[in-house]
């Protein structure tokens, strides 16, 4: 297979492979999903002749996302993400909670979207603030 790519579009690529990875593998310890590491570093190991030498390092024979690369801006990219998944799940689970677990059949949708809406406007306030927990 060929693909053609700009090196603007290279680049972004890149970043789109980091970021899946990361999302798949960045929790499983040494549970790891290898297939996607080689994925990883075979995109990667082509930096060297696209002149992004420096978005790579090498560590006992592999090729990994330099630090440089890492401390670009991908993980504010990521957090961003993580932020927004973290409230929204929350506001599901508080909302589907008030809903005292209720099956969400049609019908409740609005109540649970009126419900999350109302927290995630809160969250967007005061973020954590003021949640707080009873007997702790």
């Amino acid at each position: 297979m060929m693909i053609e790519l700009t090196s603007k579009e290279f680049r972004r690529l890149l970043d789109l492979v980091y970021i899946g990875n990361w999302i798949l593998n960045s929790t499983r310890g040494n549970d790891r999903f290898e297939d996607y590491d080689l994925l990883e570093e075979k995109l990667f190991a082509l930096c060297k002749s696209q002149g992004m030498k420096s978005l790579i390092q090498i560590c006992d024979g592999h090729i990994y996302p330099s630090r440089a690369y890492e401390e670009g801006g991908i993980h504010e990219a990521i957090a961003d993400y993580e932020d927004a998944v973290f409230f929204e799940i929350l506001a599901e689970e508080l909302a589907r909670r008030d809903m005292d677990y209720a099956e969400i059949v049609p019908e409740r949708m609005e109540e649970l979207t009126t419900r999350m809406e109302a927290y995630m406007a809160e969250f967007e306030h005061n973020g954590v603030e003021n949640i707080s927990i009873d007997n702790m």
